[in-house]
Order: C-alpha cells, then structure tokens, then sequence
C-alpha cells in the first residue's frame, strides 16, 4: 500500500480527486415525480438478462436519500462529484413534455454540491435511453440523436449556469456495441446492422449535443467519456498482430476517429462501411467539433488473437490469455500499466486535450464485519492506477483529475447487485452507509488537494 501523502507529492498541487456515480445505478425512485420507464427498466425485466432478476426499482435510493449522500461526499474530502442526469426524469417520453420535477431534482443536487464547494461533472447520458424511443428504433434511429439534442438543451438551459463540467456520452462502446451486437446491455440486441446503425447515430448524437451545450453556455467546458481498450495482440506473430490492430479500429477507432480526426477509420470502412447508415454531409464536421477534455474509464485490458473461423465478422478476433494472475471478483485482469499504455497510444493516434480519469475501480465483494469493510485489494488497486497516471503527469500528459468508480455500491447493469464497486458500502436491506478501508484512505489522499488552499470540511 502506498501511503497517501507519498502519492499525494507525486502530483500537481491543482489535481482534481473526485468519487462517481450513474443515475439509473444508484437513484431507485424509477416510477415517482413523473419518470417514465428506460430500456434499462425494461431489460431488467426480461428474464435471464439481469442477474437474479435485480432492477433498479430501489438501488441506493439515492433519490430520497440525496442530502446525507451529498453530506457523504463532502466528508471524503473529494474536489469534485461526477454523475449522470436520467433523461427519463427529464423528458420521459425522450421527446414532447418537460417534466419539471426531474429537473427539479437534478436543481437540488447541483445545488447541494455548491453550498458544500464541491464540483459538479454531470453526464448527459449514461445509458438509460427513454423507453419510449425504442418505438422509432433507439439508437439505430437517426431521429435518436435529434431527441438527444433537445434534451441536452434543455438540461443546459437549466442547469448549466451551476455545472463545472458536462459530458454528452458515457462510454458510447457499452451502448453501441455491448448493447447492440453482444446482448449483454439494454436493448439486448445481437445484430452488427443494428450495432453499426447505433454507432454512427450515437457519434452524430454526441456532435450535437456539444453543439447545442456550447449554444447554450459557450464557457462550459464539454467532454466525452469513453472506455478505450488497450489492446494487446495474444502473441507477435503477423496474424495476431494484425488482429490486435483491427480490434484497436474496432473498438476504439470508431469513436476517436470520428471526434478527433472527422473520420472513421479505413479500415474498418473497408470491411463494414457497406453496411453503415447514410452518413448525410456535415455529419462528420457535427461529430468532429473540437472538445475541451475527454475522459477515460479503464478497469482493464484487452488480449485478443485471430480468429481463424472462415467468414468470421469483423474485427475477427478471439480473447487471448491473461497475463497477470491477480483478478477482481468480475474475474477482470488487474494490469495497471495498460492505463499507461492505453494514454499514451491514443495521444499517439489523435490530438487529445486535457484528460480526466473519470472511472477507475474495482469490483471486490468483501461485506462489513465488526463495522468495517477491508477491502485492501480495491486500496491497493486504486493507488496502483494513481501511481501510474502520476508517472504519466511526469511525462507531460495533460492528466487533470481522478474519480474513483465508485461512491458507493450500487446496480452493476447485468450484474445486478452481486458486484460491489464502491468505496463506500451499501447494505440493500437497511441502506446503511460504510466507508470501507479504501475510503478512508481515498479521503487521506484528497484532502492534501488543492494544496495550499484546502480546508478541511
């Protein structure tokens, strides 16, 4: 364990710590003050989707609990919270009325983080589409991204005069094609014409949702968070090479392209360009638009070899071996230094601003005993990856900031509740509150920031 004012030195005296949350993971209150169903309501309520059956009915029922969750935050210490805004809550329907009291209720939390001096990071869209929407096709709908634009407006129209920072998508890989062409996200499709239709209206969703954030407040600074893979080839032999290529395009490229460079990468045109939606004029130039910051999600590594099954589709690639032993309890592959790698390949690829690491943790399951939560793993994850992005400072990367993933335990999407990634406990029966081992030590670390002008609350 690395102790926390020895990495707190390790960094800028202006280094931005915060903790993170998504709406539909951690509100509850999914029927209540005018919110309508999303297709995450809807999923969780297809048999076999959603672990044991677990929705988000309940979930940290942060919706009724907001002011002691805000209070939360402020006793860790943290500079900064990042959460998302429930279209939903907003404009159920995801088109026609404005339901005032979902605004109303976004008005208190960034309003509660102001009077406490903490700073507020709002996602636009962290997955919880509008059911409604799924009539004209969702995502793979270009009408989509047109509701997506009008809800962005709104939301800046009324809160963006208080926010410090707004991100149009979280992770658009997760909703594209995770959700699309896999299965495992809501809408649960299985489909590459579906998922390519998704990609590209998502991509033109995020372009004009900054065009009408920057419409609205041209000082707002506007980001997109995505979940890049550092991919690693199974072995250096050409194939497997070429593979790890084709799987950067894949999964990377066919969104840092579009936003960083005004263009989907050739190859993967090649391959499935034949089988993209119409991309009209402009379209690229609204996509391409330069951003303030982007931010990156990283829990782990990519391997993949080639896939030598004949016809397979693109990028045609199978998962390689892991190379470190250690796992979390999501069997994911703990590889601090793909962080690294990953920061510095796409600096490389594309000229990238400022970055936030606006997800990072650990899925580690330990319960409370005695009153306490030890969950040296996620401690010693955490300051792994901090000890990596402070090397990358070092090297001159425009890193920024840090937010732990998560607050607190909450609806891990397909995993229900049985994966904890809170630094902070929730028992579900009772929604008692614990700061974990990990917590308290988070809170050591972010109280040495902003130095020199910090006071403890």
């Amino acid at each position: 364990m690395i102790d926390p004012k020895t990495l707190a030195a390790r960094f800028p005296g202006d280094f931005m710590f915060g903790v993170a949350t998504a709406a539909f993971q951690i509100e509850g209150a999914t029927k209540v003050d005018g919110r309508k169903a999303s297709i995450w309501d809807a999923f969780s309520n297809m048999p076999g989707r959603v672990y044991k059956g677990h929705n988000g009915d309940v979930a940290c029922d942060h919706y009724n609990r907001l002011e002691a969750d805000l209070d939360l935050i402020h006793s860790l210490g943290v500079e900064a919270y990042r959460f998302s805004i429930a279209w939903p809550r907003i404009i159920p329907e995801g088109t026609g009325p404005v339901n005032e009291k979902g605004l109303d209720f976004y008005e208190r939390l960034v309003d509660g983080l102001k009077a406490r001096g903490i700073k507020a990071f709002a996602t636009l869209y962290h997955w919880d589409l509008p059911l409604a929407l799924m009539g004209d096709g969702g995502w793979t709908s270009r009408t989509t991204a047109y509701a997506y634009q009008r809800y962005a407006k709104t939301v800046i129209q009324r809160l963006g005069d208080r926010l410090d920072s707004v991100a149009t998508f979280n992770e658009p890989w997760c909703s594209v094609w995770l959700s699309h062409l896999m299965g495992v996200h809501a809408p649960g499709e299985r489909n590459m014409d579906a998922a390519l239709h998704a990609l590209h209206f998502t991509n033109l969703a995020h372009g004009l949702g900054v065009a009408a954030i920057r419409a609205e407040r041209p000082d707002l600074p506007v980001g997109l968070v995505f979940n890049p893979m550092h991919v690693y080839a199974g072995s250096d032999s050409a194939e497997d090479t070429a593979a790890a290529d084709r799987a950067f395009d894949f999964h990377n490229g066919v969104f840092f392209g579009p936003v960083f460079k005004g263009q989907y990468p050739e190859g993967f045109m090649s391959a499935l360009g034949h089988r993209m939606p119409a991309i009209e004029p402009g379209d690229m130039e609204t996509i391409g638009q330069k951003l303030d910051w982007w931010g990156l999600n990283y829990y782990t590594p990519m391997r993949v070899s080639h896939d030598p099954t004949p016809g397979a589709d693109y990028p045609a690639t199978v998962g390689a071996k892991f190379v470190s032993d250690v796992r979390t309890d999501i069997g994911w592959e703990v590889f601090p230094q793909a962080l690294g790698d990953v920061v510095r390949k796409l600096n490389a690829e594309y000229a990238m601003p400022d970055c936030y690491i606006t997800e990072n943790g650990a899925s580690y399951n330990m319960d409370v005993e005695n009153g306490v939560v030890n969950d040296q793993p996620r401690l010693d994850y955490i300051s792994d990856h901090l000890s990596v992005t402070a090397d990358l400072i070092t090297e001159g990367y425009p890193m920024k900031g840090y937010f732990a993933w998560s607050l607190m335990d909450n609806f891990e999407w397909a995993e229900g509740y049985r994966m904890r990634f809170g630094i902070v406990h929730v028992d579900y029966q009772t929604q008692v509150r614990t700061l974990k081992k990990s917590a308290h030590w988070y809170k050591a670390l972010a109280e040495q920031f902003p130095k020199g002008n910090h006071k403890p609350g």
